[in-house]
């Protein structure tokens, strides 16, 4: 008699996101880009990539670069200059000086997992911050329902602070990120 086979279920978004520190850019062909934003402020460069359900932060100074990429893919991901990487399940943070670029990096990542109501309660909160800031925006749906990813950032002198959500509706995940990338 053939032994049975069991399929074990895909993996959850929860248990495959991930967030990958690159002391490099990475290359935007790569990427399915939605939506896409460049800031030149000062002595740095900026640039945000939205996806649906990820996102790309690039920040260049002097010659050097630090990228961060936040997906629920498993494979095809660049490994060339990666850093550092950890899945963003719970509460993650981040700290490092790159003192040989001058940079610096901070970032922290929550995720939870909401009930339908709170889902969708959270989903209104969120779409109103976003179009209050004017944050950049990508809304689409899922077998469950509404979903939204959004970027949002502030230009400082020396620094750019990055807030970032993804929510995805068929597992009531909701994903926050907070990233600082700063220079000397």
């Amino acid at each position: 008699m053939a032994p049975i086979r069991v399929e074990s279920p895909a993996p959850s978004a929860l248990q495959t996101y991930q967030s990958i520190i690159y002391s490099r850019g990475v290359h935007p062909e790569l990427f399915d880009i939605r939506d896409r934003r460049a800031i030149v402020h000062g002595r740095y460069a900026f640039e945000a990539w939205l996806m649906p359900g990820r996102h790309v932060l690039l920040f260049e100074h002097a010659g050097h670069a630090l990228s961060e990429l936040v997906t629920d893919q498993e494979r095809g991901l660049p490994d060339s200059g990666v850093v550092e990487a950890f899945l963003c399940a719970g509460e993650r943070e981040m700290d490092r000086r790159f003192e040989e670029m001058n940079l610096g990096y901070m970032t922290s990542a929550q995720t939870e997992q909401l009930g339908e109501n709170l889902y969708h309660a959270t989903y209104e909160e969120l779409d109103e911050l976003a179009r209050d800031t004017r944050a950049m925006t990508l809304r689409w749906t899922d077998e469950a329902g509404a979903c939204m990813s959004i970027i949002d950032t502030q230009r400082f002198a020396r620094e750019v602070h990055i807030q970032a959500y993804h929510m995805l509706a068929r597992e009531g995940l909701v994903l926050r990120t907070q990233t600082i990338f700063e220079h000397n």
